[in-house]
């Protein structure tokens, strides 16, 4: 009787064993759904008043670093190993700034009021002016000092002056001009030459003196801008690891940019909320998915930066200082501003800039996940996010995005209110499968003749 007692329980642990197993099993292999709940509470921390805007470089930043490290580890995502600081990388880095009024001398006399400096690399500009010909930006030449009189976008003016060498571009003020400087915080952005390359100063002047500009051409005319003031402050990157099954097979990066604008002079909160918490929030729900699964053949790095809104700092310091060895890392993909579905894009589609630069977005689209190509080249997104630190030196790096030119961009109105988390959720779902045969196959993307960057 014992033993016929001891063969049945013998018998029933078997058959328990046997169901956990296939249970397990099919835990694993069933299709991953990520929960609209999960993205909302994500925007509902990110973007909440309590972190006042994730301005670069401060406490809310920091604070929003530490809830991503925070969901890693709940989520089963390690450190990488060795990495001082564990999830979390901090930077020092300056944040050199304009502090002041820019003067504008020709025919004479100075002007100092109603200028609006929106981008200078610090240094006096001075040559003879030119009025463009054209009031298309393909067609603008190498002078050293252009007004222009198109109703282009500004920014396309600008990439069109930065490729030709033109050191100071004069604009007539518009409300789109004073939409893109609100954009900016209010503030000129300070761009500093490198690698021989001369940034281009852009100056908004008032309809008046832009008609005696105008009837000035061939004259000299130079600019004086603000003081530089060098300031320094500490940034802070979030980086979670997924270690691979096959060390030599190369590493993923799916990334982020963590902050935003912060908080306005006047108590405005600048929530940021489609940029970039609903990126952050791409990168959560793909390392949860991630976690939760299967490991996979190839390793996996997560990482949200800090400092993107003052010059892609975080992701310019991860590129210098990388906690791994870059040339292991196969791919990387950047999400920015996933948090609303742009009308010109096919309904439930991301956009992937430089889509035609490289194999990375075909391949990925041909597998599932809803991308198309970027249908805004002039405005160059492709090198105005963090992706680009990374595509420079060599590695296949672009970003995706909901709506790039979401009427929301740098608007107090980037806010909860004003997500389509349905759309949000989707997109995030619809590349968990195509993560997951990237992240265990062979593939490496390349780019295509001349789609590498060389600045």
């Amino acid at each position: 009787m014992k033993g016929r007692t001891v063969r049945f329980l013998r018998h029933w642990s078997l058959l328990g064993l046997t169901a956990l197993s296939l249970a397990a099993s099919a835990q694993t292999s069933a299709p991953w759904t990520v929960k609209q709940q999960w993205v909302s509470a994500h925007e509902n921390f990110l973007a909440s008043d309590a972190l006042q805007g994730r301005k670069s470089a401060s406490r809310d930043e920091t604070i929003a670093a530490v809830y991503v490290a925070s969901q890693f580890e709940s989520f089963g995502i390690k450190p990488v190993p060795g990495m001082k600081g564990g999830y979390l990388q901090t930077a020092v880095i300056p944040q050199p700034r304009l502090e002041g009024n820019a003067k504008l001398t020709f025919a004479g006399s100075t002007e100092a009021q109603g200028l609006t400096l929106i981008t200078s690399n610090g240094q006096p500009v001075a040559g003879k002016l030119v009025v463009a010909a054209s009031e298309d930006p393909k067609a603008l030449g190498n002078d050293e000092v252009v007004l222009v009189k198109g109703p282009a976008p500004t920014m396309g003016w600008y990439s069109a002056a930065s490729r030709q060498g033109v050191k100071l571009l004069i604009l007539r003020e518009s409300d789109e001009v004073k939409r893109l400087f609100a954009q900016m915080g209010g503030q000129p952005r300070l761009l500093r030459d490198s690698g021989g390359r001369t940034r281009t100063t852009v100056l908004a002047v008032p309809g008046p003196l832009f008609e005696r500009l105008a009837s000035s051409a061939g004259q000299s005319v130079q600019l004086e801008p603000p003081p530089v003031v060098e300031d320094k402050v500490v940034t802070t990157n979030a980086i979670g690891f997924l270690q691979g099954s096959d060390p030599k097979a190369g590493v993923l990066l799916f990334s982020a940019h963590l902050d935003h604008l912060g908080m306005r002079p006047d108590g405005t909160i600048m929530y940021g909320a489609n940029d970039n918490a609903s990126g952050v929030t791409a990168v959560l729900e793909l390392a949860r998915a991630f976690a939760a699964g299967t490991q996979p053949k190839r390793s996996i790095l997560f990482v949200c930066y800090g400092a993107e809104e003052i010059g892609l700092y975080g992701a310019r310091y991860f590129a210098e200082n990388p906690p791994i060895p870059l040339k292991d890392i196969v791919a990387n993909l950047e999400f920015e501003m996933i948090g609303a579905q742009d009308p010109k894009l096919p309904p439930r589609t991301l956009m992937m800039t430089g889509f035609e630069r490289s194999d990375f977005g075909e391949t990925l689209k041909a597998r599932g996940f809803q991308i198309t190509a970027d249908p805004y080249p002039e405005q160059n997104f492709f090198q105005r996010s963090d992706n680009y630190q990374l595509a420079l030196m060599g590695i296949v790096a672009h970003t995706v995005s909901g709506w790039a030119t979401n009427p929301t961009y740098h608007q107090a109105s980037d806010d909860i209110a004003h997500l389509d988390i349905p759309f949000m959720t989707a997109a995030i779902q619809s590349l968990i499968e195509p993560a997951r045969w990237l992240a265990n196959s062979d593939y490496v993307p390349a780019w295509k003749p001349g789609g590498k960057p060389t600045r």
